[in-house]
């Protein structure tokens, strides 16, 4: 009896260990984020304390404008006409990351513009991507499909959204996340 359980808890623990799609013991990790309110900012950081990666801030050539309306217009457009703005740097050893959170203002149901550059204008086959989203009320939209097509050659989690106006108390659940797809620090 014994033997049986000491082989059922053995099988136990070697399918556990297929099922976490993704694993932070030997990973190098980058967590790169759009922020244009600030709201994504938080949430990178709080990705960056829960899994000891490094974290890159996507930055455009050309910010964005203040006025809420006029971002929201300028967004439509770029997104509509698959527009990528010139960003203002590049990761530079991108090849040494094995897992990489892209983190985005949900934009009309997508990742911002500059995600988008950031996303296509870097060698990411065979890398994990787990997107993140801040949100009022889009989720995800459909983030991960879109980011599927930019990174074919990537494996594409499924993403965290959080509500824009919930950032600040997200760290909790942005742990569970991270607890929850195998990325938590130990």
């Amino acid at each position: 009896m014994k033997i049986l359980y000491s082989l059922f808890t053995f099988i136990i623990m070697i399918s556990n260990s297929f099922n976490s799609p993704a694993q932070n013991n030997s990973s190098k990790i980058l967590v790169a984020y759009y922020s244009y309110s600030g709201n994504t900012k938080i949430v990178a950081e709080q990705i960056q304390k829960g899994t000891d990666g490094d974290i890159f801030e996507i930055q455009p050539v050309e910010s964005y404008p203040e006025d809420y309306q006029e971002v929201v217009d300028q967004a439509k457009k770029e997104i509509n006409n698959n527009y990528k703005p010139e960003l203002k740097t590049k990761v530079k050893d991108i090849e040494k990351y094995d897992v990489i959170f892209v983190g985005s203002p949900c934009w009309w149901a997508t990742i911002a513009p500059p995600v988008a550059t950031f996303l296509s204008s870097h060698n990411l086959s065979g890398k994990t991507i787990i997107p993140f989203m801040t949100h009022e009320g889009s989720r995800m939209g459909h983030t991960e499909n879109d980011i599927k097509t930019l990174c074919p050659k990537s494996k594409v989690l499924n993403g965290l959204p959080i509500r824009g106006s919930q950032v600040k108390q997200a760290e909790g659940d942005v742990m569970k996340w991270l607890e929850k797809i195998g990325m938590l620090k130990k």
